[in-house]
């Protein structure tokens, strides 16, 4: 059952982290690494990725076929949904681990930084695919201004690496359908299809 917070409970977690959901600091079992750009206040409230009721993350997850069970993230993920996702071997992290109400609040600097700390990650935990959800922050944090969604034309390390759409309902010339398509299509790069 989904959780309410009012505007004061959840600015009380701004710049709170959310931990990455992955198997250990250093799990071999990764193969599809989806990468938001940082946590909301509900991401944060909940500490669940991708929580706000209003994402299309974990709908559009099982209508790809990524995921066979639905999660109410909204909700929080419990103990069950979690060791699902690492059965599975997918994970999720952010470019940038302070949690803000909307992520025009960061800053470049933030998003470079928060991508070093990403090719670092992959290194550590080498996925056989990478994928970040969200064009801009892309562009931002690794700066490469034209790039296009999609796989990319460079691995990051180890992992193809893809940019597929942010599935926030602020990005709303996306749907579930289209999302799912994207995120099917990296889940079958990984060998999760």
């Amino acid at each position: 059952m989904s959780r309410s917070f009012s505007r004061a409970e959840l600015e009380s977690f701004r710049d709170a982290e959310v931990p990455d959901l992955l198997g250990g600091p250093d799990d071999p079992s990764v193969r599809l690494l989806f990468v938001g750009i940082n946590p909301g206040l509900w991401t944060a409230a909940t500490q669940t990725h991708f929580a706000h009721p209003g994402n299309r993350f974990y709908p559009a997850l099982l209508r790809g076929g990524v995921i066979t069970a639905p999660v109410d993230a909204a909700a929080g993920m419990g103990e069950e949904d979690r060791a699902r996702f690492r059965a599975r071997g997918i994970g999720i992290t952010n470019l940038v681990r302070r949690a803000t109400a909307k992520a025009s609040e960061l800053t470049t600097e933030e998003l470079r930084a928060g991508g070093a700390d990403l090719v670092a990650l992959v290194e550590r935990v080498r996925p056989r695919v990478v994928a970040v959800a969200g064009i801009t922050a892309y562009r931002q944090a690794f700066a490469l201004p034209r790039a296009v969604p999609g796989r990319q034309p460079e691995p990051m390390g180890p992992a193809e690496l893809w940019v597929v759409p942010n599935p926030s309902g602020l990005n709303a010339h996306e749907t579930v359908e289209s999302l799912a398509a994207a995120y099917a299509e990296v889940g079958r790069a990984a060998g999760l299809l």
